[in-house]
């Protein structure tokens, strides 16, 4: 698969304030490997809907933290010097400056909560 095309992901923000997020229907539509959009703003950050298998890149933000959030499936968060594993309703932040890479060994939906600015590829 080609660099740009491995990952499907949407920057914009998909609901306003005060209109239903059906995040099913976007989960059920989805049919890219690794998936990602905003759903919504709040405040600062956004929350991002993630439907996900295989590797992610291993990046960095520099300036903001990261909160991961299993849905269902199961996430892998790779860091330096281990590996933390996600199963359905656990959650696990990423501070700022710390390297790591998500897997998905299996098709999982993931909601994801960080600055509205942060890059999902990294710094």
């Amino acid at each position: 698969m080609e660099a740009e095309s491995a990952f499907d992901t949407h920057l914009d923000i998909r609901f306003a304030p005060l209109e239903l997020i059906d995040a099913q229907a976007l989960v059920d539509a989805n049919t890219h490997p690794w998936y990602n959009q905003t759903l919504c703003r709040i405040n600062d950050c956004v929350v991002r809907l993630g439907v996900v298998q295989g590797e992610y890149v291993w990046h960095t933000h520099d300036d903001e933290d990261e909160f991961f959030y299993v849905v269902e499936g199961r996430l892998l968060i790779d860091l330096e010097d281990r590996t933390v594993e996600l199963a359905e309703r656990n959650g696990f932040s990423v501070p700022k400056g710390v390297r790591h890479r998500p897997r998905a060994p299996e098709r999982t939906v993931i909601l994801m909560v960080e600055g509205a600015g942060v890059v999902p590829t990294g710094d």
